[in-house]
C-alpha cells in the first residue's frame, strides 16, 4: 500500500537499528521516538537511543571488549544517541535525514539517507510506514579508536563503519 503523498501522518517511531560491518552488532535495547509529516518532512524529526550495554554481536568476549574502555566505554557513556536536525524529502521514495550523533560523550552531524519502504494496516489495526535508511561513518571521528595488526597486514577492525536503520513507525492513538 502507498502512502498518498498529501496526507500528513504523525508518528510514533520503533527504530531497530544496526551497527554493521563484517561482524554486524545490535542495539538490543534502545528507545526512540519521532513525528513524520508527509505534506512537510521538513516538520519531521527523529530521536534514538541505544543502551550500549546492549550492543550484541552475538559473541560474548567480542561483546565485552566493545562495551570496555578500548570502543563505546559504557560505564562512561552509557547511551549512544541520534537526534535528527533536518528532514527533507529527496524524491517520492527518499528522504534525507541529518541529525547529532553522539558516541562516547563526542558529538557530530550524521546524515542518514532513508528509502520509504511502503505502509499497512498490521494485524492489530495499526497504521505503519517502513523506512530504511544506512549512513557511512568513520569511527575515529567519535574517540573510537582502538585497533589491532594483522600478521598478514592491514589491520583488524576498519575505521569505517556502516550504521543500518530499519524503522517501522506506527501512528500512534493521540495522533490519528
Amino acid at each position: 500500500m502507498r502512502r498518498e503523498a498529501t496526507r500528513r501522518d504523525v508518528l510514533d517511531c520503533i527504530p531497530k537499528p544496526c551497527i554493521a560491518g563484517s561482524n554486524p552488532a545490535e542495539g538490543a535495547e534502545f528507545d526512540g521516538t519521532g513525528y513524520f509529516d508527509a505534506e512537510d518532512p521538513a516538520k519531521s524529526y527523529l530521536q534514538l537511543t541505544i543502551q550500549a550495554a546492549s550492543i550484541d554481536t552475538r559473541n560474548a568476549d567480542r561483546d565485552g571488549h566493545l562495551r570496555g574502555n578500548d570502543f563505546f566505554d559504557m560505564e562512561q557513556y552509557p547511551e549512544i544517541t541520534f537526534s535528527s536536525t533536518s528532514v527533507e524529502q529527496v524524491d517520492s521514495e527518499n528522504y534525507r535525514v541529518t541529525g547529532d550523533l553522539t558516541i562516547k560523550g563526542v558529538t557530530k552531524p550524521v546524515t542518514v539517507d532513508f528509502e520509504y519502504t511502503g505502509a499497512a494496516v498490521d494485524p492489530y489495526q495499526n497504521q505503519r510506514i517502513g523506512l530504511e535508511g544506512k549512513a557511512t561513518i568513520n569511527r575515529k571521528d567519535w574517540d573510537v579508536n582502538w585497533n589491532a595488526a594483522l600478521e598478514a597486514g592491514g589491520v583488524l577492525v576498519s575505521e569505517k563503519v556502516t550504521l543500518e536503520f530499519d524503522v517501522s513507525a506506527i501512528r500512534t492513538a493521540d495522533t490519528a
